[in-house]
């Protein structure tokens, strides 16, 4: 079992701030290496800048709270 396979939002955040950049707007599917690939490749489609934020960034479950305050 997957970190990723019940997890109801995925999303970005800082490595050093734990700060969430993103939340990906699609149910996450697949494998946890698959769900990675495919929420940084959407992340970087979606962001000029993005490149430079993902080298400090990774993949996590997103919490509820988190989801209703988001911006």
């Amino acid at each position: 079992m997957g970190k990723f396979e019940n997890a109801e939002k995925i999303g970005i955040r800082n490595k050093k701030t734990n700060e969430l950049l993103a939340i990906y707007p699609e149910k996450a599917s697949g494998s946890d290496e698959e769900i990675i690939k495919k929420v940084t490749d959407w992340y970087y489609m979606r962001n000029c800048s993005a490149e430079d934020e993902l080298r400090t960034a990774y993949v996590d479950i997103v919490t509820p709270a988190e989801i209703k305050s988001f911006g």
